[in-house]
Order: structure tokens, then C-alpha cells, then sequence
């Protein structure tokens, strides 16, 4: 068995397939139910609207299926967008998340000397980890930079589940970490050594996981 990489028409799609292809070269894409379910964890990459992705998830009739495959503890990774639809809504829009993660996505609003500061947050930028044990994040030190391109982040109700923050105009969540379920707001498979790093880690769990 292989990770699958869910298939949202992202277009970081071939990046995130071939970081996790450095590890485990049989990784796919795929929106096959079947060859979800069957795989050894998912990768689930995401570039743009909150909105389009989810409808698109649901016009494919994954969302069932993602959401057994969390609820079984299968590995699960989301990367940037695919980070915000695991929230319950977002102010990018109307349409409902995968609320796996009780909480809002909200936008970057700056104001007063904090003007100046761009949206969308765009470049490399530096996480203070929050769960040292998070097994996600071994061999990466503390303010280490990853690349980021995005104008909204999450706000989770339980702080138990942030793994990461980023100060960008705000102290926002850059990583969330739930069981086997795995989130970074910023691009690993962008994020030269360190970023994979990242993902070397997600493939290593996710062979930990088959040989228990």
C-alpha cells in the first residue's frame, strides 16, 4: 500500500505528489473511494478558494469518505487550503467545511502600522512549535522557516489541537495536530530541506502505522 493524494484540482497538486514520492515512490493521485480507503494515508493538497474546494469534494462524493478515514485514525496530512477545509466555515464564503476541526477560518485584517503589511501573507516565514512531541515536526527546530501563500487562516476552538503558530500581523495557527490527523498551513513540498523533512515524517507515521 501506497499514500494517496486527493485529487481537488489544486495546483500544487504534482509538487506535493512528488515530495511524497521522494519517500514513498508509489504515492498517487486519486479520487477513487476504493483507492482511498485503501491506502497507507492521504495527502489531502490545496491552492485556492474554500468554497470551489469543497463543493468539488462533495461533487465527487469524497466527503464521506474523508471523513471515515480521520475518523478511523488512517494518516491523514492537509496542507494549506486543505488545512482550512477540515474547519467548520470559513469567511471566504458560505459553504460548509468538513468541520473535523471545531472552529472558524477567518482572513488576515490589518489596520493602524499594521497596514503595511501584505495579503495575501506570501513567503518564508518562521513556526514556534507548540507540541514538541508532534511526531510531524521531528528534526525541526524551533523557528525554522516554511513557505507560505495564503490570506486566511484557522482559528480552532480547542487550543489542544494547535501544533504550530506564525506571527504575521497576528499569532495565527500554523499547524494543527489531532491524533493521526495532520495539518500545516504552509507548503512543505515548497519549503526546500526542512519542508521535507515535514513530509518525510507524515511517510514515516504512515509506515509505522502498517507495521503496528
Amino acid at each position: 500500500m501506497s499514500i494517496a493524494v486527493i485529487d481537488c484540482g489544486s495546483s500544487n497538486l504534482r509538487s506535493a505528489l512528488k515530495a511524497v514520492q521522494k519517500f514513498d515512490p508509489g504515492a498517487f493521485i486519486t479520487i477513487d473511494k476504493a483507492a482511498l480507503l485503501g491506502a497507507t494515508g492521504i495527502v489531502l493538497p490545496g491552492v485556492g478558494a474554500f468554497d470551489a474546494a469543497m463543493k468539488f469534494i462533495r461533487e465527487k462524493g469524497l466527503e464521506d469518505t474523508i471523513l471515515q478515514l480521520i475518523a478511523v485514525k488512517r494518516p491523514f496530512l492537509g496542507i494549506c487550503l486543505g488545512m482550512q477545509i477540515l474547519f467548520e466555515e470559513s469567511e471566504e464564503g458560505a459553504v460548509r467545511g468538513l468541520g473535523v476541526i471545531k472552529g472558524k477560518v477567518k482572513k488576515f485584517k490589518f489596520s493602524g502600522f499594521m497596514n503595511n503589511l501584505k495579503i495575501p501573507h506570501m513567503g518564508w516565514n518562521r513556526i514556534m512549535i507548540k507540541q514538541p512531541a508532534n511526531p510531524l515536526f521531528t528534526g525541526i527546530e524551533e523557528g525554522t522557516m516554511f513557505y507560505f501563500v495564503h490570506s486566511y487562516y484557522g482559528v480552532p476552538e480547542d487550543p489542544a489541537v494547535v501544533a504550530a503558530t506564525t506571527d504575521y500581523g497576528v499569532n495565527f495557527v500554523s499547524s494543527v495536530w489531532q491524533d493521526n490527523l495532520f495539518a500545516t498551513q504552509f507548503h512543505p513540498e515548497k519549503s526546500g530541506e526542512n519542508g521535507l523533512k515535514v513530509v518525510g515524517n507524515f511517510v514515516k507515521i504512515c509506515q509505522s502505522k502498517v507495521r503496528s
